[in-house]
């Protein structure tokens, strides 16, 4: 006689209605497609994480220091000082005369001297103009690429854009790491030892903040 073919296993029902294998295709779809989008952003903010942490690495790579003279004519230098912002104004018009780093960080006019200050994660550069002659100092620092890097991670002086920049990923990141929590529930056999795992890097963070703050 001829052996009974064997029977297939039975797989299990779903249950009518469920929504959680298409939430959890879903979810898997969304990480993915994250991932790709974050990915070099999350290799950037990671490296200068630890360039950051470790400034001892880097600690004799100095910016060397430019200074140039130049001579604001004095027709700008009566148009910058009737402007709403006039230290803006005047450190415009150095910057059409000689290259400068940063952004207009502040300004005061002292004694008939305008003091400006421009700061940028491409370096510094502290303006000194005179306004009785338009004789204008530029101390410029041009920023080594590891310290422009960091200033990048930090959003200093970056500009809204930059800053946008670094809310998105900040919020993009999240949603990764929510999403690839969730994905863990669709696998049971690695729940539990996923749970186990969070809670333990949980204690060690505790742990290590405790000590931080003692």
């Amino acid at each position: 006689m001829s052996a009974a073919p064997a029977r297939a296993p039975a797989r299990a029902k779903r249950r009518p209605g469920s929504a959680a294998p298409a939430f959890y295709r879903l979810s898997r779809t969304l990480h993915a497609y994250l991932s790709a989008f974050a990915f070099l952003a999350l290799i950037f903010f990671s490296v200068t994480g630890l360039t950051l942490n470790h400034p001892d690495w880097f600690a004799g790579r100095r910016p060397a220091e430019a200074v140039r003279t130049v001579r604001v004519p004095m027709d700008q230098i009566a148009a910058a000082q009737g402007a709403a912002e006039p230290e803006r104004a005047l450190a415009e018009a150095v910057g059409r005369l000689t290259p400068l780093a940063g952004a207009f960080s502040s300004g005061e006019i002292l004694d008939g001297e305008a003091l400006i200050r421009l700061e940028g994660p491409g370096g510094v550069s502290d303006v000194t103009v005179d306004l009785a002659t338009g004789e204008a100092e530029a101390a410029v620092r041009r920023a080594g690429l590891v310290a422009m890097l960091n200033d990048l991670h930090k959003g200093k002086a970056a500009g809204a854009a930059w800053r946008t920049a670094i809310d998105v990923c900040a919020i993009v990141f999240l949603a990764l790491s929510i999403l690839g929590y969730v994905l863990f529930f669709s696998l049971r056999y690695r729940l539990k030892p996923s749970l186990i795992l969070t809670a333990a890097g949980l204690a060690a963070l505790a742990a290590v903040a405790a000590l931080a703050l003692a």
